[in-house]
């Protein structure tokens, strides 16, 4: 303990002797450790200032007399044991008080030195505080600052409300001193250019009157080129991040470039348009009459121009074919073109009554008339002028009616704003520049012969697209024509089917190339017949295939398409309405027309399907779909639909168009001999076997419902007590059928061809007679000998009716060919009606062991006809009562 005391003491400047004094009563007794004062807590505080705050405690703390106590008698106990051990007690505390003294001598200068050391640290503390309060002023102070320069470099573009920077100012007029230096360079490279240029146009108008152009005239002007092209060269490796870029400035010298050009032409274009005004241009110019002075400086001024040109040609860079446009052509051309323009403008863009929107006819015909006055001084002069330059090849009418076409160009772009909202008129309009068009190929022209000529000769790649491409080519517009001519075919489709007399069958008087019985149609067939060729004749000038398809399947196909549903549809109607439940019940379906009251009429659907009315309907609906297809196969080996469809089989691209097309022939799969209208004639043919088949249906449906009356009251078992007569009577009952049959054919005759009226008899006769064959003979039982006879005197009379009714109309072979579909009935009724020994032969012969020669040889003998199977006859010789 006392050890580490006395290290730690020596660590902090504190000497043995001082240890040991502060230490005392540990071995001295009571009396040193009761005196162990402040002063050695004092000084061990100043000389330790590294201790702990309970050690300073410690030391500070008074002393404890209990302790002292305690140590005292402890001292005393253990050096005086004895009464003997007290002598030295005196000296002991003699001792005691003397060191006494010493501390309290030194209590009193440690307390001294304390008080000083206190005094001292509280000055030093307060100094110490004056400066730290200082230093915390100057710090705040030099925080502010520091803030501030912090914000004063940081970018604007961080914060939206503040200002740039001090540094970003600096930053931007180092950038713009820079860019005002680039300023100043592109400054006078343009100002040198503009003076080049300027000097160019002079160089070009004070050259001698009398003296031809050449090299030596655009001397200026080949050393702007030259600029022009240096500067080009300078900033060709200018990059930026997506690549070389060309400068706005070597644009800019471009232009500026094409500008002295422009005005070096447009001088020399002044002189030769001033030569002409006196020969009397824009009117008709009378050559030989102008005086040789006015047709010198004519022609000299038209050289020049050419010479221009060709010098051009070497001094320019050649242009772009792509970028070529409307208005470019031969110089001297094009000046003798501006006073017609102006003219043009005057009359056809302006104010005057010429400037009509309905009338595009007006500004056409006015350039073709331009073109017609002006082609014979285009031939006899200008063509000689040109033979004398290197453009000998340009034909000049051709080149002068090139450079009119852009006027009428401009004129349509600009009427497109008005014509657009006007349907009629803008089909008219085309309809127009089409007419033009044709007008200006008939006389041949191309563009071989002109300075948009690509080859050179007259072939496809030549071939003008004319003045209504600037129309037809703009895909809008187009659609807007093409939508417009729709929605009129379509109107005029409904006024067609909505008609009184829509589905009257129309007179044939007026029609060439056919025959009678040919030309029976409806009226709406034959109105139809005309609005699509009215439509083709709409859209047959187009010059494009693409044009033309396109006009095929949105406007041409929908009418013949919208046709074959609604006849299709009066079929379905018709079978519906002459069904076996309406006929089981009359009047079920009856229409009425009109409200409740008593002014309502109410129209019984069974009279409407029955009778000579009903098949008059279905003949309607043949007679349209046989005329509509025999005009669809006229069509179809025309020259312009044979052109279309080869066209269509060829391109790609339109071959999808037909194949989108329901009602067009897969073109993939179509044969060499189809058409265009090969599936739609299909489809209208087998509307017509389809209502042929039901005209023999309601035919024969009408005329069998008539016989089961007759064959009720004929088959009823006759008196045997009742003498038989050998006259033969008819029964009442069949008259009813009789006259059906003849009536029907009767109209059938008058209103169907005779290849229908042929097709439909043997149906209907072949019909009827097996349906009588099987009711009236093989399946009604015993017959007998009277009523056989009256069965074959039927027989005779159904012939009779139906030659009677025909009235020729079969053609040759007369009665013959009546008696063909009657010829298995008129068997089965000869052999009822044989007696003796002709019955018994026929009889033998049937159920005999003969060959089947044998026996159709010998049916042809006694019947007149072999049409009945063995079996078939025998049933009839067995159902014979006699």
């Amino acid at each position: 303990m006392v050890v580490s005391r006395e290290e730690d003491g020596r660590r902090h400047g504190v000497a043995r002797s001082d240890l040991r004094d502060l230490f005392s009563s540990e071995r001295e007794g009571i009396v040193d450790a009761f005196f162990v004062g402040p002063a050695i807590c004092f000084r061990i505080l100043r000389r330790l200032p590294r201790m702990t705050s309970l050690q300073i405690r410690s030391l500070l703390a008074p002393p404890d007399l209990n302790e002292a106590h305690k140590s005292a008698v402890s001292y005393v106990n253990k050096h005086f044991t004895s009464f003997d051990a007290l002598d030295g007690l005196e000296d002991a505390v003699e001792e005691a008080s003397r060191r006494n003294d010493e501390l309290q001598a030194k209590l009193v200068n440690s307390q001294a030195g304390v008080d000083a050391l206190v005094s001292q640290t509280r000055d030093a503390a307060l100094a110490h505080s004056a400066t730290a309060q200082d230093l915390s002023l100057q710090r705040h102070s030099l925080a502010d600052e520091l803030s501030y320069l912090v914000g004063q470099l940081t970018s604007s573009l961080s914060e939206q409300d503040e200002g740039p920077t001090l540094l970003e100012d600096i930053e931007t007029l180092h950038r713009n001193l820079k860019e005002l230096e680039s300023v100043k360079g592109y400054v006078q490279v343009i100002h040198h250019a503009l003076r080049l240029s300027e000097a160019a146009c002079t160089q070009v108008r004070a050259s001698p009157a009398t003296a031809p152009l050449s090299q030596s005239s655009v001397t200026e002007y080949q050393a702007l080129q030259q600029f022009v092209d240096h500067v080009a060269a300078a900033v060709s490796d200018v990059e930026d991040g997506t690549g070389k870029q060309t400068l706005n400035l070597v644009t800019f010298l471009e232009k500026i470039r094409d500008k002295c050009w422009a005005d070096i032409k447009s001088a020399l274009s002044s002189t030769l348009l001033a030569a002409a005004e006196k020969l009397g241009w824009p009117m008709p110019v009378n050559y030989v009459a102008a005086s040789p002075e006015d047709r010198k400086s004519f022609e000299k001024a038209f050289a020049d121009l050419c010479r221009l040109q060709t010098i051009g040609g070497k001094l320019r860079p050649p242009p772009n074919p792509k970028e070529r446009s409307e208005k470019d052509g031969l110089y001297a051309l094009q000046a003798l073109v501006q006073p017609v323009s102006l003219r043009f403008k005057y009359h056809f863009e302006g104010t005057r009554q010429t400037n009509r929107i309905d009338k595009p006819e007006w500004y056409f015909t006015h350039v073709q008339n331009i073109i017609h006055e002006h082609q014979p001084f285009m031939e006899a002069v200008i063509q000689p002028l040109l033979a004398g330059t290197d453009y000998g090849a340009i034909v000049a009418w051709k080149e002068f009616s090139l450079l009119l076409f852009p006027l009428l160009a401009r004129k349509l772009r600009r009427s497109m704003s008005s014509l657009l909202p006007h349907p009629p008129l803008l089909a008219h309009t085309i309809y127009q520049s089409l007419l033009f068009d044709a007008a200006v190929r008939e006389e041949h022209f191309t563009l071989a012969g002109t300075s948009a000529s690509k080859s050179g000769k007259s072939d496809d790649a030549d071939k003008w697209d004319g003045i209504s491409d600037v129309i037809l080519g703009h895909e809008e517009w187009f659609a807007a024509w093409m939508a417009g001519e729709k929605h009129f075919a379509e109107n005029q489709y409904n006024e067609i089917i909505s008609a009184t007399d829509a589905w009257q069958i129309a007179d044939d008087e007026g029609e060439e190339g056919h025959t009678h019985t040919d030309l029976r149609s409806t009226a709406s067939a034959r109105r139809l017949k005309a609005l699509v060729e009215q439509v083709t004749d709409r859209y047959s000038p187009l010059p494009q295939f693409a044009h033309r398809t396109r006009f095929l399947i949105s406007v041409q196909i929908p009418l013949l398409e919208n046709y074959y549903g609604r006849i299709l549809s009066s079929l379905d109607a018709f079978e519906t309405l002459s069904s076996a439940f309406v006929r089981a019940v009359p009047g079920a379906l009856g229409v009425s027309l009109g409200g409740r009251d008593e002014g309502s009429v109410r129209v019984d659907t069974r009279r409407l399907t029955a009778g000579v009315e009903g098949v008059q309907r279905l003949c309607k609906a043949w007679l349209s779909s046989r005329y509509m297809e025999a005009a669809m196969e006229v069509w179809g080996d025309e020259l312009f639909f044979l052109e279309l469809w080869t066209e269509i089989s060829r391109r790609a691209s339109l071959r999808a168009q037909a194949q989108a097309a329901g009602s067009l022939p897969d073109p993939r799969s179509a044969g060499p001999q189809e058409t265009v209208f090969e599936e739609l004639i299909g489809l209208y043919r087998r509307l017509m076997e389809r209502a042929e088949d039901m005209i023999v249906h309601q035919v024969c449906g009408e005329i069998e419902s008539g016989l089961k009356a007759h064959f009720s009251a004929t088959t009823t078992l006759p008196n045997p007590n009742h003498p038989s007569s050998p006259e033969v009577s008819l029964s009442q009952t069949l008259l009813g059928p009789i006259s059906l049959l003849s009536t029907h054919l009767s109209y059938l005759r008058t209103t169907l061809p005779p290849n229908a009226m042929t097709s439909v008899y043997r149906n209907a006769a072949g019909r009827l007679a097996e349906f009588i064959l099987q009711r009236q003979i093989l399946y009604r039982g015993q017959i007998a000998r009277q009523e056989a006879k009256s069965i074959y005197a039927e027989c005779q009379l159904w012939v009779e009716t139906c030659h009677a009714a025909l009235g020729g109309a079969l053609g040759g072979g007369g009665r013959t060919r009546v008696e063909r579909p009657w010829l298995k009935l008129l068997q089965a009724g000869r052999l009822l009606d044989l007696e003796g020994d002709g019955r018994d032969k026929a009889r033998d012969a049937t159920f005999g062991a003969r060959s089947a020669d044998e026996w159709e040889e010998l049916m042809l003998e006694v019947a007149g006809a072999s049409e009945l199977t063995l079996e078939e006859a025998q049933r009839i010789f067995r159902n014979v009562n006699e």
